[in-house]
């Protein structure tokens, strides 16, 4: 008897070695086709994006970029150049303004679309559910015709 309980117990620890080798298998070939697939959606559609500070910051950056390339038609050749320093100057301005706001509150950002997400949702239900009720009004008495139009009396 205590040569059978050894043999159990080795076969055992082989039985739970080639469970954990068959669990780091799956993990691995999960691990890789996650991967894979992150790899082929960055190809197709590009880097995902980031949050909505980083974004933010994005976007004003490209604005200021664009204001401060502007050359202006209204302004004569000679003020063009003051205007321009004028335009550049606004635009630092507005983003030292800016910049600290999305250092210190990245968050508040994220939870702004997140909300913005969530009334955009609210709205499309909205709109969903009207014209559901205008598509499927039964028909009345006085109502005439093929289409989805209502009668009107001219008299």
């Amino acid at each position: 008897m205590s040569e059978e309980r050894p043999t159990s117990d080795a076969a055992q620890e082989a039985n739970d070695e080639a469970r954990a080798s068959d669990a780091d298998a799956w993990a691995k070939a999960c691990a890789e086709d996650l991967a894979a697939e992150k790899a082929r959606r960055r190809a197709q559609y590009g880097p995902p994006p980031g949050s909505a500070a980083e974004e933010l910051r994005k976007l004003v950056d490209t604005v200021a970029d664009k204001l401060s390339g502007l050359n202006s038609p209204l302004f004569g050749m000679v003020a063009s150049g003051t205007a321009q320093q004028m335009v550049n100057q606004v635009v630092q301005q507005a983003k030292a303004a800016v910049e600290p706001v999305i250092e210190r509150n990245p968050d508040v950002f994220d939870h702004l679309a997140a909300a913005g997400n969530e009334l955009l949702a609210a709205y499309r239900s909205a709109v969903e559910a009207q014209e559901r009720r205008w598509t499927t009004r039964e028909r009345g008495p006085h109502d005439e015709g093929t289409g989805p139009g209502e009668r009107i009396d001219l008299d």
